[in-house]
Order: structure tokens, then sequence, then C-alpha cells
């Protein structure tokens, strides 16, 4: 990929395009990756997206990025952090199995954006930082973050000076996403046993996963100066 003019930053496992606003706001052409197209209404992603599988991309097409990003999914460690009894029998199984294989099936698609960005500095001759973004319940099973803004963790090359994390929770004012009697993951959406794959629920997960503007604009900030 070739990088002229405007830094590129790259954006995987984009969804909506929460990392992405940020970034375009700040001047920076992005390309993001994602397994399908999130289309709902006039909600969309706003840059170059391509339909691909993260796990199938090689680092070394990005040697020309200037930044990448990633918000694996955080559907399985949301749900091991409930304190539910299957939720809690499932975390148990994977710390009783000696061999591993089922943390690095659980980690997978965390991982990848590491083999990513190793790929790509390799490829570039230089470091090109990567900031992951993931819920608090994967710190158990992927190791402590390096900030949080909120409810949204960071792990990777995380800047020093990070925006406040009361900005987050404007978001969240009048939404209805205040009630402790509703069981929610921890960015807010509501977990129950019906209509899992709804059009409605797909789009306000999406919504409600995506990167707050002041977190990503700071971040898009910080590494295109």
């Amino acid at each position: 990929m070739e990088n002229m003019g405007k830094p590129l930053a790259i954006d995987l496992y984009c969804g909506l395009g929460g990392w992405t606003d940020g970034l375009l706001a700040e001047g920076w052409d992005v390309i993001g990756f994602d397994i399908e197209r999130h289309v709902y209404g006039d909600h969309r992603y706003p840059a170059q997206l391509v339909i691909q599988d993260v796990l199938t991309l090689h680092g070394s097409q990005f040697r020309n990025a200037g930044l990448i990003v990633a918000s694996p999914p955080c559907q399985e460690y949301s749900y091991m952090a409930m304190p539910w009894t299957r939720a809690k029998a499932k975390a148990a199984a994977i710390r009783a199995d000696k061999t591993g294989a089922e943390l690095e099936r659980l980690n997978r698609l965390f991982n990848a954006c590491f083999r990513i960005q190793r790929e790509a500095c390799e490829a570039a001759g230089q470091h090109i930082p990567l900031i992951v973004e993931n819920v608090r319940g994967a710190q158990p099973w992927v190791g402590p973050a390096r900030w949080n803004h909120g409810s949204f963790y960071l792990w990777g090359d995380v800047p020093a000076l990070m925006a406040a994390a009361h900005e987050v929770s404007k978001l969240y004012e009048g939404s209805g996403f205040g009630d402790p009697s509703v069981a929610r993951n921890e960015h807010g959406w509501r977990l129950g046993k019906n209509s899992s794959h709804s059009a409605s629920r797909k789009f306000a997960s999406a919504m409600i996963a995506k990167i707050p503007l002041p977190l990503s604009r700071h971040i898009a900030r910080v590494y295109c100066a």
C-alpha cells in the first residue's frame, strides 16, 4: 500500500469506525478491515473498507502505515466476566486446559493484532505503533491494560498522556445504560438470551462498542504530530 500525502492508519476489526472517525477528523487516511460490512440505515463505516478476516492478513502489506488501531471482538471476555454459573464454568474450563489450546483460541483475535504489527515493523524497517482496545474483562486472559478511558481499555503503544476519562461518561448521559438491575457487558450493552442476532441488537451493540470520539481524536493527534 502506498502512503502519499496524508499519514495512513489501519483500523482492524473496524466495525462502524469509532477509531476511524477520530483519525479522519485529524487528517489521516484510513483503511478499515472487518469480516463483515456493518450498515444500519445511515450508519456505516466512514472510510475505505476491506472485507477480510483479520486472521488472514499479513502485516507486511501495512509497511507504509503510520499507525495501526484495533478493537477485537470482546464478547467472550465480557461473558466470562459476568457472575453467571455458565460463564464461570467456561472460564474454569479454559484455565484447566493444560495444553494452552483453549487460551490460544480465546486470544487468537487479540494476538493477531500484535503479530500484524510485528510483521509490519519488520517490513518497514521501523516501529509502527499499535493500540488495541478491549474490555476490562480481557485483562485476566491477555494481561493488564496500559490505560483505560472509561470502559475502554487499551494495550500496546498507549501515549503517556491521555485525554480525560470523564469525557466518555458524557456519551452515556440519558441513554439508560446506568440501570444496575440490568445485566450488561462492559461497554454497557444489555446481556440476555433473546434476539441475540437481531439487526437492532447488532446495531445497538456496534454503536456502543464504538471508540469515543475524544479518545480516537486524542490518539490520532498524538501520532500525527
